[in-house]
């Protein structure tokens, strides 16, 4: 008897979606290549950017341990150790995660950011590296990160406030640019008052600081709003 294929795809078309649209990180033609993209053009953006992330994080000596949701391949994932943090990875893409496994030697789970399969205080903080901007309910994430993550909250974020913004719509207009359809792009200020809508009752402190300056910028970050990159990291102030 013959067996005839009916799928060539890893994952069905039918679901290469989540939250009701179609993504990027549930395609292989574009999963495949996320690794050679930050080794490529996109390396001095992720040094800048983990300087940011270090500076607001380390400023919260309390965090050991982490639990980095939209992990993806592990890019940040594989770097916190080297500032002293044991770190877990978990994402909602398979396809990331195939290759996850064979880059991290750390914990890793599939699971929606917004049911964590995680008992409270699991962790001493949750992290967002430039995936926060994919959830369509981000209050609810972030209740779910304060519940799971004892001390803080990590976020790396593309900004709004960056002229690339600009060149990715032209671009998905004509087709070129597939990553950021579903991504809503926030201000430091945006993501600040869903924190306070989020966070109501709960006693913190917000730090943030701008990357994704031009090269021949005087300075590569600074607490101005303007970069195409921030980071931001929520201090719960109410727990010891």
């Amino acid at each position: 008897m013959k067996i005839e294929e009916s799928q060539k795809g890893l994952i069905p078309q039918s679901q290469q979606n989540w939250q009701n649209r179609p993504e990027w990180f549930f395609n292989r033609e574009h999963t495949d290549t996320y690794e050679q993209w930050y080794e490529g053009r996109y390396k001095r953006a992720e040094v800048w950017q983990k300087k940011v992330m270090e500076e607001l994080v380390s400023a919260d000596t309390r965090v050991k341990t982490l639990l980095e949701f939209g992990c993806g391949t592990t890019r940040f994932t594989r770097w916190w150790k080297e500032i002293g943090i044991e770190a877990t990875g978990g994402d909602i893409s398979p396809l990331m995660l195939s290759q996850a496994i064979h880059l991290f030697d750390g914990d890793l789970v599939m699971a929606d950011s917004h049911h964590m399969p995680f008992k409270d205080h699991t962790f001493d903080s949750l992290a967002f590296i430039t995936t926060f901007e994919y959830y369509k309910d981000p209050v609810k994430v972030i209740r779910e990160a304060a519940r799971v993550g004892k001390y803080g909250i990590a976020m790396g974020m593309m900004n709004r406030n960056s002229p690339k913004v600009v060149r990715r719509r032209i671009q998905e207009i004509f087709g070129k640019n597939p990553f950021y359809l579903t991504a809503t792009f926030y201000t430091p200020e945006k993501l600040t008052a869903i924190i306070h809508e989020a966070l109501k009752g709960r006693e913190y402190t917000i730090r943030w600081k701008c990357t994704g300056l031009p090269k021949w910028f005087p300075v590569q970050q600074w607490n101005v709003p303007i970069g195409d990159f921030f980071g931001l990291y929520i201090q719960f102030n109410d727990i010891d």
